[in-house]
């Protein structure tokens, strides 16, 4: 029997627990494409099914979601900020734009600790990750 994979870095993404569906999974898709944008080295390899048609490769790495209210994920933020942790982050602002640009000026014009976050994502070595999102719940 093989041993277990250990990964020694962890990727954790935050969503507020007041989104709808839909704004979630846009806003943890996004997130993760920031951490895997900022780190390739998470990318597996590519997929092959049996009779050879290929696949994009995933991340190789379980990704964990949580949830939180607004003070959670300003919570998490500093903490992150803190420790010197990568981090992606989407505000509220950002449902109403529709482009990168925009995206960024949005945060741009909100001094940190007034972001209307609504989700981030964290990563790192697994156990400053697990310290930093200490107090969200798993995403039901």
């Amino acid at each position: 029997m093989d041993d277990p994979v250990r990964f020694e870095t962890k990727v954790a993404v935050l969503v507020r627990d007041d989104l709808q569906p839909w704004q979630a999974l846009n806003v943890t898709a996004f997130l993760t494409s920031g951490v895997v944008g900022a780190h390739p080295e998470l990318m597996g390899e590519t997929y092959r099914d049996a009779d050879g048609t290929t696949y994009l490769p995933l991340v190789g790495q379980p990704i964990v979601v949580l949830t939180g209210d607004l003070d959670t994920l300003r919570t998490v933020h500093g903490r992150a900020v803190g420790r010197g942790l990568a981090q992606a982050v989407y505000i509220r602002e950002m449902f109403a734009t529709g482009n990168d640009r925009d995206n960024r000026a949005a945060v741009a014009a909100v001094p940190p600790d007034e972001l209307d976050l609504v989700g981030l994502a964290v990563h790192g070595p697994r156990n400053a990750v697990d310290k930093v999102v200490k107090g969200a719940r798993l995403h039901p």
